[in-house]
């Protein structure tokens, strides 16, 4: 199991700045069995340690020389620098069961895309799942293999899962599916233009007016 050492902090004492300057990163440990406290953990260990488990796999926070097992619950980030500056660890019930968004892997070659030329539609990218601690996944792959036409898709039902672990929601909501290439639309060339009927109606408008001119010539010189 990964480990990651944490001593317990005074709230009203160093400045949080202070800290992430040591190289220390500002966290809180709290549970339904564990008191809320404060803490801070090496900075350069917490981001091996999460880039590793992420926030489904339950990890040793060693507080003080106390072993607690939890996960990382929630991670405040620099939104310019990308890089962590506060920690949320839940202490988990081992016997409990928890709720989790794992993410998925997609893993094969959809023969839709590369015989067909389609496109592959991720709908989902995280599962939610319910499982005791010791049996969440880090992550969950999906197979799509299976996705040989346009008509194929993968539902969550089709996921496979490991022991111990349910997937919360809609079994056939959609996970995954290949869109068909769009069609390039032909541009239609313009017909050209038939002028013909129209000098027709202009002769023949003027052969009216001119007639209509000599008979009225007629009626004067009566």
């Amino acid at each position: 199991m990964l480990t990651i050492e944490a001593k317990k902090r005074d709230i009203l004492g160093k400045k949080v700045r202070s800290l992430r300057d040591e190289g220390s990163l500002p966290a809180v440990l709290y549970g339904p069995k564990e008191e809320t406290t404060s803490i801070t953990v090496p900075a350069k260990a917490f981001g091996s340690v999460w880039k590793e488990a992420g926030e489904t796999t339950v990890v040793s926070l060693k507080v003080d020389g106390s072993d607690k097992d939890v996960m990382i619950h929630s991670v405040d980030v620099d939104p310019v620098k990308g890089a962590p500056i506060h920690v949320d660890f839940y202490a988990i019930d081992k016997d409990k069961k928890v709720t989790v968004q794992v993410p998925l892997e997609f893993t094969g070659v959809a023969p839709a895309v590369k015989g067909l030329g389609g496109t592959l539609v991720k709908v989902l990218h995280e599962l939610e799942i319910e499982a005791l601690p010791k049996n969440l996944p880090h992550e969950l792959e999906v197979d799509i293999s299976g996705l040989a036409d346009f008509e194929a898709h993968i539902a969550i039902k089709d996921i496979k899962l490991p022991e111990g672990v349910e997937a919360l929601g809609d079994a056939d909501e959609t996970v995954a599916l290949v869109s068909a290439p769009r069609e390039e639309e032909e541009e239609e060339e313009a017909a050209p233009a038939d002028f013909s009927q129209v000098e027709v109606e202009k002769k023949g408008k003027q052969e009216e007016e001119g007639e209509e001119s000599g008979d009225s010539s007629g009626e004067k010189s009566e």
